[in-house]
């Protein structure tokens, strides 16, 4: 699948680590280093600008090791590009450990999935088929 792309960053584009990789990892395109402290969240911009094909969504995801190492996480994960957003990517992130980070120029602070999507029509009824789980929510089915 070919996409468009615009790259105002320093740095190459995102790519797949290895062959069967899911997401691509986005980096911090910054003119000055970063501090989160502790619980405090800030826009990281990417400098990437992308258009996606109708039915398709790009997911901003954390990265495992960021987010088991550093306490670094994406607030709201996954985060959303639609097909029809222009604007620069921006990732959300949030320091949910005791310690400041510093994000540098160029650190690689999320990935990004390209996913397809549908959407729906609601088709409004006044029942639901009953299934063996029926309305059994949380903890439903015992330890």
């Amino acid at each position: 699948m070919k996409i468009q792309i615009i790259n105002h960053s320093k740095h190459p584009l995102p790519s797949y680590a290895t062959a069967l990789s899911a997401g691509m990892d986005l980096r911090a395109n910054l003119t000055e280093s970063i501090t989160l402290a502790p619980l405090q969240r800030c826009l990281v911009p990417t400098g990437l600008y992308i258009a996606l094909p109708e039915g398709y969504e790009a997911q901003v995801r954390p990265r495992s090791g960021l987010a088991l190492k550093k306490g670094i996480t994406v607030l709201n994960s996954p985060g959303t590009i639609d097909a029809d957003y222009r604007g620069e990517i921006g990732v959300v992130l949030v320091n949910i450990s005791d310690v400041p980070f510093v994000i540098e120029d160029g650190e690689r602070i999320a990935q990004m999935v390209i996913a397809r999507h549908e959407q729906v029509r609601w088709e409004e009824v006044e029942t639901l088929d009953d299934t063996e789980r029926g309305a059994g929510g949380f903890g439903h089915t015992g330890t």
